[in-house]
């Protein structure tokens, strides 16, 4: 679990030192959008091609490599000059970010008490949100107080990447290594059946959630400037930090909920989240895009554990990695192609109207998601809800 909340922190590390890229190499919002977007895309190419690899090799020598690599992107992250040497960073920690995710995920599974089932998909959802609102908390705090926080703050990600790794090295393999591990490298996405019903139930929303997650992150340091434009400069990162923080509280508080209502109250909470964001830009200030944040951090824990849940409720042990790749490959296309767009729309049109157009979309896919969670259930989802009560 640490390592999962370490790299994590480490993929929202950038988000307050967004502002300070700007101001330093003239970046523009698009610039800022594809840095981000590189990270998510290149994780994505990631699980598409190791997602199941853990399963054939074992967890052990996937997570070590894994780490290694993301201490060396760390050591980019620090040493970049520009927006190219920032991409390529970014690329390169996607990748590493990526090829451990599943693992380690998975290897939470393996070692879940049958007495206590659950506790896995609770820690694959409570983990990550903990761990970006934790790298978003630090690194601000090394921007107001720490020298060189555009390195500092790499530095001491890529030390704790390096003992995690020799740690790994030695721990107990919690999978049955089997062959097959070049096959599995073949791009392809697997979803079992017994989870397939509950994807297509519960995809929608999970899309709009990390939409939302994927534009707090990006633009949302420039949205809290806009607003406010006196606002202190660590003001500007704590907005995803609000976000991401109320995620993981979100998650702890509905653990115990049934996982559909979890997932229909999350999309509820999209509605007045989008609504409050936008009264920032009409007079209601830094309260209301705060307040926002705070609404979809509560949508993004609902919708993120209890889709987990659904989908990890029925499976068997071989399945646990690759239907782990699945989520994720759609966690993150919606966090990352949705926010390139904006980018490009604020070159266009201003961060204002597509601030605008960002949220009517949001409220729009929250509302096509509760139509398909109300959609009659079949047979092969009612297992599911009884085993999760």
């Amino acid at each position: 679990m640490s390592i999962l909340a370490a790299l994590l922190a480490a993929s929202s590390a950038p988000t307050p030192l967004y502002a300070l890229y700007q101001d330093r190499w003239g970046l523009s919002a698009l610039d800022v959008t594809v840095v981000f977007s590189a990270y998510a895309l290149a994780f994505l190419v990631a699980l598409l091609t190791t997602g199941a690899l853990s399963d054939h090799l074992g967890r052990r020598p996937v997570l070590t490599g894994a780490l290694l690599t993301a201490a060396a992107s760390m050591a980019l992250l620090a040493s970049a000059d520009g927006a190219g040497p920032l991409t390529v960073a970014r690329v390169l920690q996607g990748a590493a970010t990526g090829a451990a995710t599943s693992a380690a995920g998975a290897a939470l599974l393996d070692l879940e008490n049958p007495r206590r089932p659950g506790r896995s998909a609770l820690a694959n959802s409570v983990t990550p949100v903990a761990g970006m609102a934790a790298g978003v908390l630090v690194s601000t705090v090394l921007v107001r107080f720490a020298p060189a926080p555009t390195v500092t703050v790499y530095v001491l990600l890529g030390a704790l990447f390096l003992v995690q790794a020799i740690a790994a090295a030695f721990t107990t393999e919690t999978a049955h290594p089997h062959a097959g591990a070049l096959r599995s490298l073949r791009p392809r996405v697997s979803v079992p059946s017994p989870a397939r019903r509950a994807l297509l139930s519960a995809g929608a929303a999970v899309g709009t959630v990390w939409a939302l997650g994927g534009f707090y992150s990006s633009l949302g340091p420039a949205l809290v400037r806009l607003v406010a434009p006196d606002a202190p400069q660590a003001a500007r990162g704590m907005v995803f930090f609000t976000l991401s923080a109320t995620a993981a509280l979100t998650v702890w508080a509905l653990r115990r909920r049934p996982p559909r209502a979890t997932v229909t109250g999350g999309c509820l909470s999209v509605l007045p989240a989008a609504a409050l964001t936008l009264s920032g830009l009409h007079g209601a200030g830094l309260p209301a895009v705060y307040g926002g944040a705070a609404l979809a951090g509560i949508a993004f824990g609902a919708v993120s554990q209890g889709a987990l849940r659904m989908l990890l409720a029925s499976l068997d042990e071989g399945d646990r990695a690759a239907t782990l790749a699945a989520y994720y490959i759609l966690s993150y296309l919606s966090m990352s192609l949705p926010a390139v767009a904006a980018g490009a729309a604020t070159r266009h049109y201003g961060l204002g109207a597509t601030s605008h157009a960002y949220a009517v979309t949001a409220a729009l896919l929250a509302l096509s998601a509760l139509a398909a969670l109300s959609a009659p259930r079949g047979r092969a989802d009612r297992p599911e809800a009884d085993r999760s009560r």
